[in-house]
């Protein structure tokens, strides 16, 4: 009994052993084999670093504001009883925009005027009785200080309905209509917006040291999303003399002509000032960077050979680079490339440094400065 048990288990050993070396020798061969792997060839496209002339530009968001612009209120209370204009068309300056009642003030009016002729002849009159000396000094100056009065109270009956008389107080187009025919308006009540429209005033806001780059005339650029695709030119016609004492920015005012009245005031802008200097920038796509918070980089693609087989390979390389601005589908490079030199243009964050690759630059999109994608 004890010579089979002791048989049995030098088989069982004997299994466990084969059956281990051969597990051993497959895990072997798997190591030899990993480590001889060589992973194919990434395809990728390629741009290459370029020294281009670019236009110095210094970008800035802002508003639309009308060059001028008021909403028409009413100076004193009174009836509506005649409007003279209608929602969003354009009015001439002097223009009656609106008329309110003013029958108790033109009912007034003759006896204001006749107090005054009154007034005046009595005025007359004393100047003569004093050159005669029959009244004193006294009583002349009693007659023209009436006669002043009386002129005085028929001017104020005058400009009371001069000021129920809205007008235009210069040319412009009219908003929507806020009041109603009959309808009685109190001081300072709105009546309708008058904006002139062309040309039109871009205000934006630039850092304090951008102040020594610009100046008045320069030109500006402006865009928006109400006009895609089309640019209006402009100059700077104003710069604030103060600066922002919380932002440290300063106030840019630029005018712009706006045919067809297809910019609005209150309407967001970006604008652009064209600086007369231009720069020469070594230049790349933008969609070749990998931004990071610690650094950007892009991958440089260098020829590699191989002491082995004495065969050149297209390799990767990350390199740190810091940019500039941007223009368009493009980016500047301040240091880290060198002109001449190639970087993977398109699909860069699936990518490691040292990684074989293959350059296929029939899959590269086109890069332009200015692009207009279309919105879909």
């Amino acid at each position: 009994m004890k010579k089979r048990i002791f048989l049995s288990l030098l088989g069982v050993i004997a299994v466990v052993a084969i059956l281990g070396g051969i597990k051993a020798l497959q895990i072997g061969r798997m190591i030899e084999a990993g480590e001889s792997f060589v992973p194919p060839p990434e395809t990728v496209t390629t741009a290459e670093v370029r020294t281009e002339s670019w236009e110095s530009l210094l970008t800035a968001v802002g508003s639309l504001e009308a060059v001028q612009g008021v909403t028409v209120s009413a100076e004193l209370p009174g009836k509506v009883v005649k409007l003279g204009f209608e929602s969003g068309e354009m009015a001439a300056r002097g223009d009656i925009l609106l008329e309110q009642d003013t029958s108790s003030e033109r009912a007034r009016l003759p006896g204001a005027e006749a107090a005054v002729a009154l007034a005046k002849n009595n005025f007359r009159r004393a100047g003569e009785l004093l050159r005669e000396k029959f009244i004193s000094q006294a009583e002349y100056d009693r007659a023209e200080s009436e006669y002043r009065v009386a002129v005085a109270a028929a001017d104020e009956i005058r400009a009371t309905i001069a000021k129920k008389t809205i007008r235009a107080p210069f040319a412009g187009r009219l908003g929507i209509r806020l009041v109603n025919l009959g309808e009685i308006l109190q001081e300072g009540d709105d009546i309708v917006s008058l904006q002139a429209l062309n040309p039109i005033f871009a205000n934006f806001l630039l850092p304090q040291q951008q102040l020594g780059r610009i100046g008045i005339g320069l030109p500006v650029r402006v865009t928006t999303d109400a006009l895609p695709g089309e640019t209006i030119e402009g100059r700077i016609t104003a710069i604030n003399p103060q600066v922002d004492a919380a932002t440290r920015n300063i106030r840019v005012q630029a005018t712009a002509d706006n045919p067809g009245e297809r910019l609005r005031p209150g309407m967001f802008a970006n604008v652009a000032v064209v600086l007369p200097q231009q720069s020469e920038v070594l230049t790349i796509p933008a969609t070749a960077v990998l931004y990071a918070p610690y650094s950007d980089s892009v991958f440089v693609v260098e020829e590699k050979k191989d002491e082995e087989t004495g065969e050149t390979a297209l390799v990767l390389r990350q390199q740190l680079v810091r940019l500039g601005e941007k223009q368009g589908d493009f980016v500047a490079v301040l240091s880290g490339l060198k002109e001449g030199e190639y970087v993977v243009s398109t699909g860069a964050f699936k990518l490691r440094n040292g990684q074989s690759v293959v350059v296929d630059n029939t899959l590269e999109p086109e890069f332009k400065h200015q692009p207009t994608p279309e919105n879909e």
